[in-house]
């Protein structure tokens, strides 16, 4: 049976609406603070509705163990299926850091400036302890898996930065914990770290938006499954 669908012109779709929605948000608030929320919102959004139900976004902050608490983070991508605890206080969202997959700053426009506070945003997360319990199953216990490394990067409309200084921005700093991972300038490049080649690759795409959720999709299948919490290290603060 034929069809009047063609998957090419789904996807030019999916990124016509994201990078309009964006610009909507742009023109129409003029206020930064509402002007950043909107922008944040069409991200959360995107994620929302097209990553697997396992996971969740939302602008929250992370915790661990120790009493320890991140910068708020403008998205995070968090674990929705195996995580027992995500507390609401005051409006806000506290996510244990063991329960987080990735970590974005949104602004408007990818610059020096920005990617500097994003590295400086993913760093407060990363540093932050994580706990990793072994796992039982009905053979026995798998041993505790490997941490892996928590994604985190940069979302915005538009590129203000030629793609050899940029290449330059995103080497590795000396400090593995504020070194970005991926991210994604809606009007014209996405970036990710090539785990197999270890070297940052930027992409210009006229459907950035839609490359970048692909590579997105394809990094978190690589992060499998987040560690199992220790319950007893939160509940000892009780």
């Amino acid at each position: 049976m034929s069809q009047d669908w063609q998957l090419s012109e789904l996807l030019t779709n999916l990124h016509g609406d994201v990078q309009h929605q964006l610009g909507t948000v742009r023109k129409s608030f003029q206020h930064p603070v509402i002007k950043g929320d909107g922008t944040e919102n069409v991200w959360i959004e995107l994620f929302n509705q097209y990553l697997p139900k396992r996971y969740r976004a939302s602008r929250a902050f992370v915790v661990d163990s120790n009493n320890q608490f991140s910068d708020q983070m403008d998205v995070v991508i968090f674990d929705r299926q195996y995580s027992p605890l995500i507390f609401h206080y005051a409006e806000q969202l506290i996510i244990p850091a063991e329960s987080v997959y990735a970590v974005f700053e949104v602004k408007q426009t990818l610059n020096k400036k920005y990617l500097e506070k994003a590295q400086e945003h993913v760093q407060s997360v990363r540093k932050l302890h994580r706990t990793n319990l072994p796992v039982p199953h009905a053979g026995g216990t798998y041993p505790p898996r490997p941490l892996k490394p928590i994604l985190g990067g940069i979302l915005t409309l538009e590129n203000a930065i030629q793609t050899e200084t940029l290449q330059k921005h995103l080497e590795p700093s000396g400090d593995p914990d504020s070194d970005l991972s991926m991210g994604c300038a809606a009007d014209n490049c996405f970036f990710f770290k090539d785990l197999d080649r270890h070297q940052m690759v930027i992409k210009e795409h006229a459907k950035a938006t839609t490359a970048f959720l692909f590579e997105l999709l394809s990094q978190l299948q690589k992060c499998a499954t987040v560690p199992m919490i220790d319950i007893h290290a939160y509940g000892k603060w009780l």
